[in-house]
């Protein structure tokens, strides 16, 4: 069975659905209301989950509550959380999200200062075990820990590549696999052009560079050629943890190893077919509704 790692956040969500988006100050009016974990690695690891990999989550979070409801809401889906540490007297990290009746939605994260940004204790974990190690970039110094860790264990490594404070270049050169949101994309390149933007991350330390654009697709640079992968078109209720399912896919697709744009079309599949279920999770379909939404496009 294929063995994944996925080390980073893990995030109380409070999701409100709206009509439309907030443009400034007032009261609103919520037309529903839910609550779900969320967080880049922890999402993508359920996704991996869904679709039959064996999942470990190494992560951080408090000994509140939430910290407790997002390890029990993992372990629920058949997720390994022993790696997980939990820190006395920490909050967990939480988020609030808007989404309105298009899908688009709109976060605002508190990520917890009470847990600690150390990493060693990762030393003590054997990443040779593992097919694939995705990580995110919101907890910097446990994917530099971990991709080092997994490159010396000659595993693929995968970069959920997002927005930060932090430079993330020693990530991306870390990872076989740096797959960008296209703000992480801008944010690191300074480029609007896709091309562009992706040649400027490319360099001869790094592997494959992707960059995600919602309903667009995904373009990558193929022995030095563009290519591009366009979105499936579905009936979109939440785009909430849609970038973070097509990162778990994707490390499921390069486990299996599928060639590249095979792992695109596949990750974009699982992706697309999340966001016709309200929340960051509850539409995650497995393998088998996957190749099935997938052969109606042959």
């Amino acid at each position: 069975m294929t063995r994944i790692a996925c080390v980073g956040i893990t995030v109380q969500d409070r999701l409100y659905y709206v009509e439309k988006l907030p443009e400034g100050g007032g009261k609103y009016v919520a037309t529903d209301y839910r609550e779900i974990g969320g967080g880049p690695a922890a999402t993508a690891a359920v996704a991996a989950a869904r679709l039959g990999a064996k999942v470990d989550f190494i992560g951080r979070v408090g000994d509140d509550s939430t910290g407790q409801t997002l390890l029990e809401e993992l372990a629920g889906y058949g997720i390994n959380v022993s790696y997980t540490r939990r820190y006395p007297q920490a909050r967990s990290s939480q988020s609030a999200v808007l989404v309105d009746a298009q899908g688009e939605r709109i976060i605002i994260n508190h990520p917890s200062p009470d847990l600690p940004q150390e990493a060693s204790w990762l030393n003590q974990i054997d990443f040779s075990q593992y097919d694939v190690v995705l990580a995110d970039v919101r907890w910097h110094q446990g994917a530099l820990t971990a991709f080092t860790l997994a490159r010396q264990a000659g595993v693929t490594t995968l970069l959920d590549a997002d927005v930060t404070p932090q430079d993330i270049r020693p990530l991306v050169n870390l990872a076989d696999h740096a797959a960008f949101s296209e703000p992480g994309l801008l944010r690191m390149t300074g480029e609007t052009d896709v091309e562009l933007s992706l040649r400027c991350a490319k360099n001869d330390k790094n592997g494959q560079i992707y960059v995600t654009k919602g309903k667009h697709g995904c373009f990558w640079l193929e022995n030095g050629q563009l290519k591009h992968q366009p979105g499936f078109k579905v009936n979109v209720l939440d785009t909430t943890g849609a970038g973070d399912v097509f990162h778990g896919a994707l490390a499921v697709a390069l486990a299996g190893n599928k060639d590249v744009d095979q792992a695109v079309r596949f990750a974009n599949a699982v992706a697309a077919l999340k966001c016709t279920r309200p929340g960051g999770r509850a539409g995650i379909p497995d393998c088998d509704q996957t190749d099935s939404f997938l052969a109606s496009f042959v």
